[in-house]
Formats: structure tokens, sequence, C-alpha cells
């Protein structure tokens, strides 16, 4: 799950986040049915220049009443039993333990989700792509700012980065990776 704690404090984050609620309505059932499959979430997640923080006090922070993303932060708060991967730029995998994680645990089939389509989940998905993981980005799980911008980077995905990008409620989850 890319970036989906986020303060949308930026240039028509507002309207952004407004329009990405139905996406994670989306990503939330998905995460359930991952979770019910005892196949790991992992939030992989930007920490906004707050280098002393954790992800709590991420959610904290991004969840604060009247904060732009607080109803989608209050849908996708991690859980116990989830991963957290906090990131300082577009990948993922930019010095981060997300790889090794991954690669300790048997992964070769990544389902990625989140926000934006065209930039941070673009940028991480490129990065598996070239460490030989197999990509599943559904459609219905994913947001960019404009409806262009979304078809762009799922066009990208799907030719460029051999990318999966069914709708989720198409995808088989199975704990084995």
């Amino acid at each position: 799950m890319i970036d989906v704690i986020n303060p949308f404090d930026f240039p028509g984050g507002a309207a952004f986040a407004e329009r990405a609620l139905p996406a994670a309505g989306m990503i939330d059932r998905l995460r359930t049915r991952a979770t019910l499959a005892r196949v790991p979430v992992i939030y992989v997640n930007d920490n906004f220049g707050k280098w002393r923080s954790d992800m709590r006090a991420l959610v904290t922070f991004c969840g604060r009443s009247g904060r732009r993303g607080a109803r989608i932060v209050d849908r996708l708060k991690p859980r116990s039993t989830d991963y957290v991967v906090l990131k300082s730029t577009l990948s993922g995998f930019y010095q981060t333990p997300l790889e090794a994680m991954l690669r300790l645990g048997g992964v070769r089939r990544l389902i990625v989700t989140g926000f934006a389509t065209d930039n941070c989940v673009l940028f991480t998905a490129a990065d598996a792509y070239m460490r030989d993981f197999r990509l599943v980005v559904p459609r219905d799980c994913v947001h960019a700012e404009t409806p262009e911008a979304q078809r762009r980077a799922l066009r990208i995905l799907s030719r460029l980065l051999s990318a999966d990008v069914r709708p989720s409620r198409q995808i088989r989850l199975s704990a084995s990776r």
C-alpha cells in the first residue's frame, strides 16, 4: 500500500483526496481479503520530512480532524498485523529495507495499491519490475490526480512493466508467494 497515509496538503490535494475515496474503499476491501488469506500487508509510506516520526505519528498527523486525508487515513490506517516501511522519496525500494523484507519472506509477486498511480506507485512498481518481482496493480486500487494521468500510468504499468491491472475483485489471493 503506497502512500495511503497522506495529509494531501499539496495544491489540489483536497480534490485529490475526495476523488480517491472510492479507490480507498477498494484498497480496504482488498486489504481485508489479503489478511483473511494470510497475505502480508505492507505499508510503504512517505515520511513527509518528519525524520523522527514513526507510522503512529504519521497516522496521527495525517488523520487529524480537518485534514484533507483524514477520512482515508481513518479507513486505511495500519492494523497490528501489518508491516510498515517509511520512505523518503518516490520509490518504496530506494534506501529502504523493502527489498530485503520481500526476499527474506520469499515473495515473488507484489500487489501494489495506493496513491499516486503516476508517481510513487509507478516508481515503486518500476523498481519492483527491475528486481524481477511479478506485478499486480489493480486499477481500482490506485488513484492519480487526473483521469488522463491514471490512464497513462496504467498503460505504462501494463505495457512496459508487464503488470496485471485487472480489477481487484478478479485477483486471486493466496499465501503462496
